[in-house]
């Protein structure tokens, strides 16, 4: 039996910790703190931490590797382009690790930084995607190392995993991210259905995550840039033209960073 909670970190920071329940052994994601490692640990006698799973090189995704790989010789993974401390494995696109048992594939998707990567379980019925700051919900992370083709095509890449595909971010920022989508598109009622069903979550400080793919295809403006309703938007903003799908995403990212709720 596996299950997966979030370890909440610094003000928006969720650390996702994989649990086999059977034999006691737990994976973390992205832990920028160790803290709430450490005392989720301490809370379950008898468990061992084995793997430590990074996506990119930011230090509150990377910030507790340090303290948790002396703790508990965690073997830390992370990607081949960046530099991650205590690092045992290097990763690169298509690369395949086994942790917990589990098998994942992992897809270099450039764009927020340079190397970053995103681990994917596909198997039965179970599909996750860890997407740290690339794929968020309802969103996308900012460019600083990447270019606006880059992160369109490794959205894009991970749109083409299953539907059912469950979304793990590394960020609570779907609320404010659906503030963004319901300007971007303000006909797409199931947006604002999320909207309003987050906007209850989140005042009833509930967890927005994880969400599907499916859900992001619908929602998801950074994942819709073929969408006409899209298009017109940015038609209205910027003149209209021709434009492909990477310069409606390329708008749209630069919208969205100087973006502010009225």
């Amino acid at each position: 039996m596996f299950q997966i909670d979030a370890l909440p970190a610094f003000t928006d920071n969720y650390i996702w910790l994989l649990q086999d329940t059977n034999r006691l052994r737990c994976a973390v994601i992205d832990p920028g703190d160790a803290g709430p490692v450490l005392a989720w640990l301490d809370a379950h006698p008898g468990w061992q931490l084995s793997d430590i799973l990074i996506t990119h090189h930011h230090n509150d995704h990377v910030g507790g590797v340090t303290r948790l790989k002396q703790a508990t010789g965690a073997r830390v993974y992370g990607p081949a382009e960046e530099r991650i401390p205590e690092r045992d494995v290097a990763l690169d696109q298509g690369d395949r690790i086994d942790v917990l048992g589990l098998g994942f594939e992992v897809f270099l998707v450039p764009g927020h930084t340079s190397g970053h990567i995103a681990y994917y379980h596909g198997q039965d019925n179970d599909h996750w995607l860890f997407s740290g700051d690339t794929l968020f919900a309802a969103g996308c992370g900012r460019l600083f190392e990447g270019t606006p083709a880059q992160m369109h095509e490794s959205l894009s890449q991970l749109a083409r995993l299953p539907d059912e595909t469950l979304v793990y971010c590394a960020h609570e920022y779907t609320l404010s991210n659906l503030h963004f989508a319901r300007a971007a598109e303000p006909g797409n009622s199931r947006v604002e259905q999320r909207f309003q069903q987050v906007k209850r979550w989140r005042d009833e400080q509930r967890i927005s995550l994880p969400s599907t793919l499916a859900l992001e295809k619908a929602t998801n403006p950074f994942l819709r840039c073929d969408e006409t309703s899209i298009k017109e938007k940015i038609d209205e903003r910027e003149g209209r033209r021709e434009r492909t799908a990477q310069e409606v995403f390329a708008a749209l990212r630069c919208w969205k960073d100087v973006f502010r709720v009225s």
